[in-house]
């Protein structure tokens, strides 16, 4: 870190502690050279998840949305807020754990309907149902044929 008085470019932390819920860390400073003191700012530099749309229109990943979708998916079933806060979590972590900056809307769905497969099969029809934009009840049938196969 450069002194703002001498330009030097060595200096000792002081005092280091956080600031603004966490989120950035203040730290004091003494330049080597000529002894000054001054303070620094350091916050996380985050760069925004980028989700590519089926029309190819990008947006930044909203959380809330994801836990939203999955909230309508799991009405009046026997599932709590916890459970689909942690299912929430799990996918977001899968999504930003990976190395990419943007991710499809259909990766998210796939990710969505697995864990909802895990979790609920009636919940998970109902995502599928909006995600795989079903048009008639045959489609809904072979969906269901599909879970009834993988519990054999």
């Amino acid at each position: 870190m450069k002194c703002p008085y001498c330009g030097y470019s060595t200096s000792k932390v002081l005092n280091s502690r956080p600031v603004n819920e966490n989120d950035s860390i203040r730290r004091r400073r003494q330049c080597e050279s000529c002894n000054k003191r001054f303070t620094t700012y350091e916050k996380i530099e985050s760069i925004p998840l980028v989700v590519i749309k089926r029309d190819k229109s990008r947006e930044v990943f909203e959380r809330d949305k994801l836990f939203k979708g999955i909230l309508r998916s799991c009405n009046k079933r026997n599932i709590s807020i916890e459970q689909i806060e942690d299912l929430v979590d799990t996918i977001e972590n899968q999504i930003c754990n990976g190395e990419k900056k943007e991710v499809s809307s259909t990766e998210i769905g796939e990710m969505t309907m697995q864990a909802l497969k895990n979790l609920d099969e009636v919940s998970y029809i109902r995502f599928a149902s909006v995600y795989k934009q079903f048009v008639c009840i045959d489609e809904f049938i072979t969906e269901l044929e599909n879970i009834k196969k993988l519990k054999r």
